[in-house]
């Protein structure tokens, strides 16, 4: 019993071992800055905050008090980044640029997530439980956009620049505005968040009534 619990143990530590040498391997995938694994490991506050996180996060899972929050504070005094140590982050986390960033204590984040600085994943009030969001796989969220309240962000779906989310988005979706207003974006390249290519909801929503209304009028005819 006493040996597999070692192995056991030695097992997680090569898998969080792992998930710290992917967290380094996506920024030089995703970051056309980055020279060089050794630039991304001392020079990118983003792989910095997400070890500190990671660490933190372990601590806090053996219910060691203090420390993990310590931790997470020296982490965002260095790094401009706030994550609560109870947050649940998945494999090949990005978070570019990252300056602002803010993320709440029951934030659920899944795999191949890529963020951008001024993001807050943050609750809406001060009830107890789950009152962060859930992020699904391969999300982009866009630089200054407010994911608020204990929802749910579909796999592959992408958050423009300043919008504030207080709703569920389901998969494939992309949302903008303020409140956020799902629209279609019939371009999509994984990973990334085409700015210049996201649809201005106004002008959707003014398209939306036109068809309306020409599908009334052809009723009354």
């Amino acid at each position: 019993m006493l040996k597999y619990e070692k192995r056991k143990e030695f097992m997680g530590l090569i898998n969080w071992i792992n998930t710290i040498k992917e967290d380094i391997n996506v920024i030089v995938e995703k970051d056309a800055a980055a020279k060089s694994i050794f630039e991304v490991m001392f020079l990118y506050q983003g792989f910095h905050v997400i070890l500190a996180h990671r660490i933190a996060h372990k601590l806090l899972m053996w219910k060691i008090p203090f420390i993990p929050r310590l931790i997470s504070q020296i982490a965002r005094f260095l790094t401009g980044i706030e994550i609560h140590p109870g947050a649940q982050i998945g494999k090949r986390f990005f978070i570019d640029h990252g300056m602002g960033v803010v993320i709440g204590e029951t934030t659920i984040i899944k795999d191949d997530v890529l963020i951008y600085q001024g993001v807050t994943l943050g609750g809406t009030g001060k009830e107890k439980g789950k009152r962060h969001p859930t992020i699904g796989n391969f999300v982009t969220i866009g630089a200054g956009a407010k994911v608020l309240g204990n929802i749910e962000i579909g796999d592959y779906s992408s958050i423009g620049a300043g919008s504030v989310v207080i709703d569920n988005v389901g998969e494939h979706c992309t949302v903008v505005g303020v409140p956020g207003r799902i629209v279609k974006q019939k371009r999509y390249v994984e990973g990334q968040l085409e700015h210049n290519r996201i649809p201005d909801p106004v002008t959707c929503e003014l398209n939306r009534l036109k068809y309306e209304l020409l599908e009334l009028k052809e009723k009354l005819k």
